[in-house]
């Protein structure tokens, strides 16, 4: 295990500014790099090796840019009915998205990388969280699309804000996985790195 006295630079591979606030509850320095990836499922790739591919691919990314760094890359994918559902984009493909999932459980795949550009070691780990959506009419539906624009999020809707709304119930070990960025996972995978998480003032 890597001397915790010398501790590294931290590096979040991640242009989300969801992540972001995130991991800044943790209360340490950080740095942010947004990783310049090519995130295409694969033909045939089942979505939590879609999720956990991307999520090293940012860490090494990112790595590439911070030798000897501690980088933390994160990805997630959403499905529902068997299909890989990501960010919308635009307004109408966010209210077609939650038309197709109301009534529905779905699935997100929070994946997530801790890379040691030092050791070369990675830690890689699949959050699962199960979402049961509202049966929403159209009317709910595009009022919260007006209210919240979710359209950078998997699934189009925000559990952090208004998007709490459409839903009955949530199923996980981890309530930031959901989010964007599993902390409970992470900060096991900090601490096996030597990383220390809570420091005396």
């Amino acid at each position: 295990m890597p001397d915790a006295s010398n501790k590294p630079r931290l590096i979040l591979a991640s242009s989300s500014r969801y992540r972001r606030e995130l991991l800044e509850r943790l209360r340490f320095p950080f740095d942010v790099i947004s990783p310049d990836i090519d995130e295409t499922p694969l033909d045939g790739e089942a979505p939590e090796a879609t999720a956990v591919r991307l999520s090293i691919a940012k860490a090494r990314a990112a790595a590439a840019r911070a030798p000897g760094a501690l980088v933390i890359g994160s990805d997630q994918v959403a499905t529902c009915d068997g299909r890989q559902i990501g960010k919308p984009g635009t307004h109408d493909n966010a209210r077609a998205q939650l038309q197709s999932m109301r009534g529905k459980s779905v699935e997100f795949h929070s994946a997530l990388c801790l890379f040691d550009s030092r050791t070369d070691h990675i830690q890689s780990a699949d959050i699962v969280t199960r979402v049961q959506f509202r049966d929403l009419s159209d009317a709910e539906i595009q009022a919260y699309l007006l209210a919240e624009t979710p359209y950078d999020v998997a699934g189009s809707a925000k559990s952090e804000g208004l998007g709490i709304t459409l839903v009955d119930a949530i199923h996980s070990d981890d309530p930031t996985a959901l989010v964007g960025l599993p902390l409970i996972a992470l900060s096991r995978m900090l601490r096996a790195a030597g990383f220390p998480l809570v420091e005396a003032v």
